[in-house]
């Protein structure tokens, strides 16, 4: 069975700031968790920092806006320019910013207009924004790029090994299910790279080891990865 397969077959838990592991992003984190009506963050960082897992644990909470590239245009300038009322979202996420049009990127730059002209009103929302480079390196138009270092900017930096080593055990352990070195590095080399696909196949593998009755190591977890009777239950 491919790696692809069972990655679809053992889906990953979605993202949040809890399932969040912050290896040395702690402040990004901690940021996040504090982001009120009026404030905004950017983050930026490379391929597999963090940085949409973050914005998707943002959005998660209840009366949020996610844009990104595959958001419309129209929609986005209607957003920035529409009448203030109680249904406009308390925090507008946008992510990977340097991957959108610029049609989309003006309707960007008039919701940081109104972000900042409704900071101190009750009508003040949060901005959360994400790219793959520092704010003064970005390549957009000078008045958005200046804008998005007008409030909080965090650098994420991705999970060392040691990071997501850390991280299985700890999660395994407050399960009850020891896991040796061998089989937490088995995982990072055979299976995927991803934490929350990791965190997935550890609770996989629990349920499978109950179901045995067998002691986890190296051979269970190949076994459970050919069993796609399991796998497909």
């Amino acid at each position: 069975m491919s790696r692809q397969l069972l990655l679809e077959i053992i889906p990953a838990p979605n993202p949040s700031l809890d399932n969040m592991v912050a290896g040395s992003n702690l402040p990004a984190i901690d940021a996040a968790r504090g982001l009120c009506a009026g404030r905004a963050l950017y983050v930026w960082g490379a391929a597999g920092s963090g940085k949409t897992h973050l914005l998707r644990g943002l959005a998660a909470a209840a009366g949020s806006q996610w844009i990104d590239s595959g958001s419309d245009p129209d929609e986005i300038a209607e957003l920035a320019t529409g009448a203030p009322d109680t249904s406009f979202p308390r925090l507008v996420a946008i992510d990977d910013i340097h991957e959108m049009s610029e049609s989309q990127l003006g309707g960007v730059f008039a919701l940081y207009n109104r972000w900042r002209e409704q900071a101190a009103m009750e009508s003040a929302f949060a901005v959360a924004v994400s790219g793959h480079r520092a704010p003064r390196m970005m390549e957009l138009r000078e008045d958005l790029r200046t804008r998005l270092g007008w409030d909080l900017v965090f650098r994420l930096e991705p999970l060392s090994d040691s990071d997501k080593q850390a991280a299985l055990a700890d999660y395994a352990r407050r399960k009850g299910l020891p896991l040796t070195a061998e089989l937490i590095a088995w995982m990072l080399t055979h299976y995927a790279r991803d934490i929350r696909q990791l965190f997935a196949l550890v609770d996989a593998l629990d349920r499978y080891s109950l179901s045995k009755h067998r002691a986890v190591t190296v051979p269970l977890l190949r076994a459970m990865l050919a069993d796609r009777e399991f796998l497909q239950s």
